[in-house]
C-alpha cells in the first residue's frame, strides 16, 4: 500500500469513516480536539489515489485545524471531514448533492462536537445540502442569512502575513516591486494575486488548471508552467494550492528569501521547518497565515463583534505572525516551533480550565 503522504501519528479525539449509502463514496469525519470547545473545519471533496490517502489527509488537516484555531485565540477546537473521489470519478450533480447528504448524517454522529464548512472542493451551496441533515454546518450562503464564502477574509489574513513577512525579509512591509511567486489561483490565491497586483508587486504565477491562465494575463503577471514555479527566483513563495509541496527537493531548489501562503500543510514533513531555516529561508507557518477564513466563520456563527470589528480581527493575523517570527529569532527556534508552542500554551490553558 503506498500513500501520497505518510499517515500522521494519532491524536485524534475521535473518527468517524463510512461509505456513503446515497453516495457509495469514502467519507471520514476526523475530530482531533474538543478542549477549547466545539471543532471548527471544512469538508474537503477531493480525488486521492487511494481511500487510506483520503483518511490521512482528513487527519492531518484536523490536527492542523486544532492549532490554527488555538492560535488565533477561537474557542474552537480542530476537525476536518473528507470525500474522497477515486481517480477518473466526475460527480454529477444528483451524486453531488447525495454525497454531501452523506456528509451531514456523518457530522451528526458527532453529537455537535464538530463544525463542518466549505473547503476545498466544496460550495456554500453544498453546506446548504449539509444543513438538510445536521444543524453542525456554518458558512451557509448569504441568501439564506449565512454568512457565506470565507476566501475573501482568509486572503485578507494571507495578506497580512505576507506584509509582516515582508517587513522581516525586505525592510518594508510595502509590496510594490517585491517579486511574489503564487503556486495556486484559486478563490484565495486568486484574491490575494489580484491585491498584489494593485499594489505593483511583480508577480509569476501558475495554477494546475491552465484556464487560469486568462486571469494571470489580465493583472500583468507572468505565467510559469505547473511544478516549476519553485525555481523561480524571487522574495516571497506563496503557496496556495494543495498541500505537501515542499518537499525536500523543492526546499532544496527555492531561490526566495520567505515563504508564506494559504496552503494548508504544505511541507512534505515537518522537518522542512528547519530546511528552509538552514537555508535562510524565513517561514510564516500555514496554520496561522490561513486562519482569516475559521476566524471569521467562528465569529460570525456566535454572533460575536460587528462585520468591520471581525474584519480588523483577521487583519490582526499579521501582527501574530510578525509576534511569532520576531519570538523565533530572539530564541534561536523555527517559525514552526514558536506557532506550535503558541497553540500548545492555549491548549494547556483551555484544559485546565476545563473549557468545553
Amino acid at each position: 500500500m503506498t500513500h501520497t503522504l505518510p499517515l500522521p501519528e494519532f491524536t485524534h479525539e475521535r473518527v468517524e469513516v463510512i461509505t456513503g449509502p446515497r453516495s457509495g463514496l469514502f467519507i471520514a469525519v476526523a475530530l482531533h480536539s474538543s478542549v477549547l470547545g466545539s471543532a471548527l473545519g471544512g469538508a474537503r471533496l477531493w480525488t486521492y489515489p487511494h481511500w487510506s490517502d483520503a483518511l490521512g489527509d482528513a487527519l492531518r488537516l484536523s490536527a492542523a485545524m486544532t492549532l490554527k484555531n488555538a492560535a488565533a485565540g477561537l474557542d474552537a477546537g480542530g476537525g476536518k471531514s473528507v470525500i474522497g473521489l477515486p481517480p477518473g470519478t466526475v460527480l454529477d450533480a444528483d451524486r453531488r448533492r447525495a454525497a454531501f447528504l452523506d456528509l451531514g448524517d456523518a457530522v451528526e454522529l458527532m453529537g455537535g462536537l464538530y463544525r463542518t464548512a466549505e473547503d476545498v472542493g466544496s460550495t456554500t451551496d453544498d453546506m446548504l445540502t449539509v444543513s438538510e441533515r445536521t444543524q453542525h454546518v456554518v458558512g451557509l450562503p448569504s441568501t439564506v442569512g449565512g454568512s457565506g464564502e470565507p476566501a475573501g477574509p482568509t486572503s485578507l489574513g494571507v495578506y497580512a502575513s505576507l506584509r509582516a513577512v515582508l517587513e522581516r525579509v525586505a525592510g518594508s512591509s510595502d509590496a510594490r516591486g517585491r517579486r511574489i511567486v503564487i503556486s495556486g489561483l484559486g478563490q484565495v490565491g486568486g484574491r490575494l494575486a489580484s491585491r498584489l497586483a494593485e499594489d505593483g508587486a511583480e508577480l509569476t504565477v501558475t495554477d494546475i488548471n491552465p484556464a487560469r491562465r486568462e486571469f494571470a494575463a489580465s493583472i500583468g503577471a507572468t505565467w510559469v508552467e505547473p511544478g516549476t514555479e519553485h525555481l523561480v527566483t524571487g522574495d516571497v513563495f506563496v503557496p496556495a494550492g494543495i498541500g505537501g509541496v515542499l518537499t525536500d527537493g523543492v526546499i532544496d531548489a527555492l531561490d526566495v528569501k520567505a515563504v508564506c501562503g494559504p496552503a494548508n500543510n504544505p511541507l512534505a514533513d515537518h522537518s522542512g521547518a528547519g530546511r528552509l531555516a538552514e537555508r535562510g529561508i524565513l517561514y510564516a507557518p500555514d496554520f496561522v497565515v490561513n486562519a482569516g477564513g475559521v476566524i471569521y466563520l467562528d465569529l460570525e456563527a456566535k454572533q460575536i463583534g460587528t462585520s468591520d470589528e471581525i474584519m480588523a480581527r483577521v487583519a490582526g493575523i499579521g501582527d501574530t505572525v510578525g509576534r511569532i517570527l520576531d519570538d523565533a529569532a530572539e530564541r534561536g527556534v523555527t517559525p514552526l516551533q514558536a506557532a506550535e508552542e503558541l497553540a500548545a500554551a492555549r491548549l494547556r490553558a483551555g484544559a485546565e480550565l476545563g473549557v468545553r
